[in-house]
Order: structure tokens, then C-alpha cells, then sequence
């Protein structure tokens, strides 16, 4: 029996509702799906990610700012300046944003540019961050550890919520094996028993899982299938050139192509897909910062 007072469900019935903005909101019937890159590149990588993006169903936009890269060599992100261009585009789109957040330290300035603070992998047992989140005053959205356990990755919830923010967003990105044809392993039965443990909402990141594009389609389906909450899932305007995990990120196409086939499921198991989220033209041009 796992001991989570907070994030417990207490009856069949009993789900939180997560609201990132006037009109995305997690754990109701409408599934939500966030996309974006890996890392914000540069205004105009985003300028054309959010253009592609904004008419159709997918309701919010991710993009790395501050990276937790293997390698100290490996591109770290663009920190502030990516801050403002996420700001700007969300601003300009009308797209609530996600980011990472990394320390205590990025806490406030990362807050007063997004809409939604992630917890990536690495830090889901930062027991100080998690405190400090507590009182971020935003949403977060708590992803599971490389090697968690379930009750690891619940208890990690119960420390933010235990800290005075009830806002979080669980996120499944699948576990370490010893197979490694597939990037990570996705544990589908973890957001099945989630959603009966607590009463959070519970989404999958089908990119992170399985590290090849050509497998997010179809991990995407069998998630919206076994009751995930949402989706959030990387893409980027020139797949192969993103500057980190290229080879899992959709082109802009394949992930318009790949949200319209998730209707007939969500249908079949009592979700929407959102409509078109873009109303009229797009909005008229502000000048991003470089």
C-alpha cells in the first residue's frame, strides 16, 4: 500500500483537474497534447514550430531551455534567450508553454515565462526542488525517474503537493532495461495503475520511451488506448538537424498526421481531441528576439 495521503485517490471518482491556461486543462474528458523540439534553437525554429502548430488540435508547446545533457560537451540550451522566445511565441500564439526546470535557482524566472514548470527524469528525486515547487505558484508536470518505481514516482508527487501545490501533472517516459533497441522501456501498465492510485492526471511521452520516431505513432495510440490523460511528444522543422534527440523527433507533418489518427481511440474510449485550437489568421508579427 503506497502512503501517499495527497495524492491518493480516495474514491473511483476522485480526479484533480490541472489547468495550464483559460482553455488546456489536464484530467478531464478532452486529452491534451503538447508538442514541440527538444530544445528551443532559435526564434525562428519556433516562429515555425508554433505557425505549423497553431491550427490544429495539439494545445500547447514544449521546448528545452536549460538541458540535463549526458556529456558536459553537449549543447546545454539557450537558458534566458530561449526564456523570451517561449515567451513571445506563446504570447503571439496563444499556446500555453512547457519547460524544464532544473534547480531552485531557475525556479522564479522560468515561472514568469511559462505556463507549466517539468521536472525531467534526473530530478523527479530533487527532494529540494520538489519543496521549492510546492510554492512555484504554476503547474508542474512530474516526470518518472530513468529506474523509479511506482511508489517512487508517486511519493515524488506527494512532496510538491506536501509543499503546498496541488497542480501537478503526472508524466510517464518509460524505465531503464537491458534491451536497448528501443530507447527506454514504456510502461503502459504504470499509467493504467496510476490512474487508479491517484488522483492526478497521468500523460506519456512516447518519445523519450522509445527513442525512434518511427515508434512514437504507434505508442502514441496504444497510451490514448490504456487511459493516459495526454501526450506530450517532441518534433521539430528539420528532424535529422535538431540539436539534441534527433532521432526520436517527428517532422511538423507526421505529427498533424499522427494526432488526427488518435481521435477514432480517444472516441472509443470516452476522450475528445481537441478541435482546432487557431481562430482566424495568425496573429500579426512581433519581432522575436534573436
Amino acid at each position: 500500500m503506497i502512503n501517499a495521503k495527497l495524492v491518493g485517490q480516495t474514491h473511483a471518482n476522485h480526479q484533480t483537474i490541472v489547468e495550464i491556461s483559460e482553455t488546456v486543462a489536464f484530467g478531464g474528458k478532452e486529452l491534451v497534447i503538447i508538442a514541440g523540439p527538444c530544445a528551443v534553437e532559435s526564434a525562428e525554429q519556433m516562429e515555425t514550430v508554433a505557425k505549423k502548430l497553431y491550427k490544429t488540435p495539439i494545445q500547447a508547446l514544449r521546448g528545452g531551455v536549460y538541458k540535463p545533457r549526458t556529456s558536459p560537451y553537449a549543447f546545454q540550451g539557450t537558458g534566458e534567450i530561449g526564456l523570451k522566445v517561449l515567451k513571445q511565441v506563446r504570447q503571439r500564439y496563444n499556446m500555453p508553454v512547457v519547460t524544464e526546470v532544473m534547480c531552485i535557482s531557475q525556479i522564479e524566472v522560468i515561472a514568469e515565462h511559462v505556463d507549466m514548470l517539468q521536472v525531467g527524469s534526473r530530478n523527479m528525486q530533487n527532494f529540494d526542488l520538489l519543496k521549492a515547487l510546492g510554492s512555484a505558484g504554476k503547474p508542474i508536470l512530474l516526470k518518472r525517474g530513468l529506474a523509479a518505481t511506482i511508489e517512487e514516482f508517486v511519493m515524488a508527487a506527494e512532496y510538491i503537493l506536501s509543499h503546498g501545490n496541488p497542480n501537478v501533472v503526472l508524466c510517464e517516459r518509460g524505465i531503464r532495461s537491458f534491451d536497448n533497441y528501443t530507447r527506454n522501456v514504456l510502461d503502459l501498465a504504470a499509467v493504467a495503475a496510476l490512474k487508479q492510485i491517484t488522483h492526478l492526471p497521468v500523460i506519456v511521452d512516447p518519445s523519450h520511451a522509445v527513442g525512434k520516431r518511427e515508434l512514437v505513432a504507434s505508442m502514441s495510440r496504444a497510451a490514448v488506448a490504456c487511459g493516459a490523460d495526454g501526450l506530450i511528444i517532441e518534433c521539430h522543422p528539420q528532424p535529422e538537424q535538431s540539436v539534441s534527440d534527433a532521432r526520436q523527433a517527428l517532422s511538423l507533418e507526421d505529427i498533424v498526421t499522427l494526432v488526427d489518427s488518435l481521435k477514432p481511440i480517444a472516441v472509443a474510449v470516452g476522450r475528445i481531441i481537441a478541435e482546432e485550437m487557431g481562430v482566424g489568421n495568425i496573429p500579426t508579427p512581433i519581432p522575436l528576439v534573436a
